[in-house]
């Protein structure tokens, strides 16, 4: 969801937003307080609006002063916003976590992986009967729920990158934002306005990112650090999907979703590995501190590899328009 309104903004507008993940954590803490007034229904619609409106602002007021001096002075802004928002939010609502539950209809298990010695494996929709989950000799099951919450944040996932698509390559409003980008001055020979253009993309994916911020705040922690907790990430996604790809965004996101949880089910290391095959490796061994971490210690490093492999390999990603 992060990556999608990031991808928007570079593939539009060619700015690498450095405060993406602030717009995501604003969203979440005005959700937060919209919901004790209007409810999180309601919440869930306004909150992004207003994350959109502020990030209009900022284009308005900050970021279009520094376009025509390049790169450079646009991630230095960006960065800079990153700093202030940490810090606004600390003051208004502390450092503290906040409380931010999810309503009562994504509480509670969207299905349950039902694991038995007997039966095999089957999933049940919501919550399973605790009697399918008693420990009783070889009827011993094993139950996985899967949260509500996070399965409502997958679908929204996937209708924001459909919704998207449809805009940007079936309606009239995409074509003129993508002449917009390519061929300025014929958009403003044809009476479009391109800065007020700009300004409404730039406030779109500021909004994309108050959306994730809303259902990521009701899923996680609500906390001022969780803008840091996702903000590195999404750019090794943006990267390895390519660069101003929506395809290459969600592409990118399931490669790193999967690198990052499915070693963490795997504990061997590189020792065990060679040992495995006949060699002999011990603590005498040389390396024999690298040699000894298993994968599940070495997930939280797999993406960043990745990154590194993909900038030396393919600079413009997996599926990439961009060259630069």
């Amino acid at each position: 969801m992060l990556s999608s309104g990031l991808t928007l903004i570079f593939s539009m507008m060619g700015v690498l937003n450095f405060a993406h993940a602030s717009f995501y954590m604003i969203g979440a803490y005005i959700a937060y307080a919209l919901t004790g007034v209007i409810g999180f229904t309601a919440a869930l619609f306004v909150a992004p609006l207003a994350v959109g409106a502020l990030g209009a602002l900022f284009e308005r007021t900050a970021l279009r002063r520094v376009h025509k001096y390049g790169h450079v002075p646009e991630l230095l802004i960006t960065f800079g916003l990153s700093y202030v928002v940490l810090e606004v939010v600390q003051l208004v609502w502390g450092r503290t976590p906040l409380n931010f539950t999810p309503p009562e209809w994504l509480q509670g298990s969207a299905f349950t992986v039902v694991q038995s010695a007997r039966d095999g494996l089957s999933i049940v929709a919501g919550m399973a009967p605790p009697e399918m989950c008693q420990v009783a000799g070889e009827a011993a099951a094993q139950c996985s729920r899967f949260p509500m919450t996070r399965a409502f944040m997958m679908v929204v996932a996937l209708g924001m990158l459909v919704a998207l698509w449809l805009l940007l390559t079936r309606t009239r409003i995409g074509l003129v934002i993508q002449a917009a980008l390519t061929h300025p001055d014929m958009a403003e020979a044809l009476g479009h306005n391109v800065p007020r253009v700009f300004m409404l993309v730039f406030g779109s994916g500021c909004a994309l990112a108050g959306l994730a911020g809303v259902i990521g705040g009701i899923t996680f922690v609500t906390e001022p650090a969780m803008a840091a907790v996702v903000g590195s990430i999404i750019f090794v996604v943006v990267v390895v999907g390519g660069m101003g790809s929506l395809a290459g965004a969600f592409v990118g996101s399931i490669v790193i979703g999967l690198l990052q949880t499915l070693p963490l089910t795997v504990d061997a290391s590189l020792a065990d590995l060679i040992n495995r095959f006949g060699g002999q490796v011990g603590a005498g061994t040389p390396g024999w501190p690298v040699l000894r971490i298993t994968l599940a210690q070495a997930a939280p490093i797999l993406p960043y590899l990745l990154l590194v492999l993909i900038l030396i390999f393919r600079p413009k990603g997996l599926l990439g328009t961009r060259e630069e």
